[in-house]
């Protein structure tokens, strides 16, 4: 049987990270032994919806956006993956997004199929107030597609703690009491779980400590490149700086900064509360973002959006690590490139940023439990789960 990667019919969930997520899926097909009928109903989602999100914006305009929750499978347990706010959301973006959470709720080892949602819509150009009108409008359209052992929602791109609250509230008015397990990603105040905002972040380091090890590479005399400045990569330029290693260049939306001496991250954090981006940072000098990605270093952690290692710049990367703490960010091109350069270790997406999901369940766990556990104890069982993964893959 020809596989649907090679048949160009991907009908609507067609669009390059799909692509690429049936793409890789494909490449390993051989090896799991699985019956093949299997196999092609893996590549697509079981469900899909499509809603529209009607709003009245603050100026009195109506404007309708596009929401989207897709579930790539409920065989293991409930669908469970974030919801994003961007622009550029489209269904067959957010297919490829599940079937990728798919895979990573399965590596772990969580009793979770993997799932995806978004609106069509940019956070950043809109108040709090149409914010909270497109969320709560958005949730009750889907009611009839979540739930605590349906479909589990948490923070992503464009969302909070929150967008979260938002959901857990109109989720729990509509049924008639009180839900928290529609959503993970709550505040603590919620019934949300400590250490689940930098549990992403933590998680590529414990992953990037294992690598470290396999290599024989001393973290505190190393240096990390992070693309991407927000929740994750914040978190894991803060948490390697604490182990010693130097973070030589960052970059965000608006641009990228470099100091070869090291990055003074708490300083930089600051500068980034201030002023929104990490741009004009005073102990720093701007860097072009693509030419900071083939710095010599040896972690580079790509920590924003998909498709950003590919077939021009993989076979420049002059890192020894590649820690894919974004979703998707190294092409079907650039994995073969990557695979033929045995000086690049690759830590994939779907372990290296699989912290996130981890305490994701956690805290699902402790709202059935309604027994919540001390921080200490929730990083202690996420370092435990990623280094025994990583161990087990490598």
């Amino acid at each position: 049987m020809t596989p649907s990667s090679n048949r160009q019919d991907f009908g609507e969930f067609d669009s390059p990270l799909f692509r690429q997520a049936v793409a890789q899926f494909d490449a390993v097909q051989e090896r799991t032994g699985i019956d093949p009928g299997a196999l092609e109903r893996l590549r697509f989602p079981k469900r899909t919806a499509i809603v529209t999100v009607p709003v009245k914006m603050d100026n009195g305009e109506t404007r309708v956006f596009f929401g989207y929750r897709v579930q790539h499978s409920l065989t293991s347990g409930p669908g469970k993956g974030g919801l994003r706010y961007h622009p550029r959301v489209n269904l067959g973006e957010v297919s490829g997004l599940a079937l990728l959470m798919g895979w990573k709720c399965g590596l772990i080892g969580l009793p979770f199929g993997g799932a995806k949602g978004g609106v069509n819509c940019d956070p950043t150009e809109l108040s709090q107030r149409e914010l909270e009108k497109i969320t709560r409008r958005f949730t009750m359209e889907m009611i009839p597609f979540i739930g605590p052992d349906i479909d589990v929602m948490a923070p992503d791109m464009g969302t909070d703690e929150q967008v979260m609250a938002w959901i857990y509230d109109t989720y729990s008015m509509q049924v008639g009491y009180n839900v928290p397990r529609i959503v993970t990603g709550k505040s603590v105040e919620l019934s949300g779980t400590k250490g689940r905002r930098e549990a992403t972040g933590r998680g590529v380091v414990y992953c990037i400590e294992e690598a470290a090890a396999r290599l024989n590479i001393p973290l505190n005399s190393s240096r990390a490149v992070v693309q991407g400045f927000g929740n994750v990569g914040s978190v894991t330029a803060q948490e390697i700086a604490l182990r010693g290693t130097r973070v030589v260049a960052v970059s965000d939306v608006r641009g990228a900064v470099y100091n070869p001496n090291g990055l003074d991250i708490a300083k930089l954090t600051n500068h980034v509360r201030s002023t929104g981006s990490v741009q004009g940072f005073a102990e720093s000098e701007p860097i072009d973002p693509e030419e900071m990605l083939l710095l010599e270093c040896e972690f580079l952690v790509p920590a924003a959006l998909e498709r950003v290692i590919h077939k021009d710049n993989a076979g420049r990367l002059r890192c020894r690590v590649l820690a894919e703490a974004a979703n998707g960010p190294t092409t079907v091109e650039a994995d073969r490139i990557l695979k033929e350069n045995d000086g690049v270790l690759v830590i994939p997406d779907i372990l290296c940023n699989a912290g996130g999901v981890t305490v994701s369940y956690f805290e699902w766990v402790q709202d059935i439990q309604m027994f919540f556990w001390d921080e200490e104890e929730v990083n202690q069982r996420l370092k435990r789960i990623m280094s025994d993964t990583f161990r087990a893959c490598y």
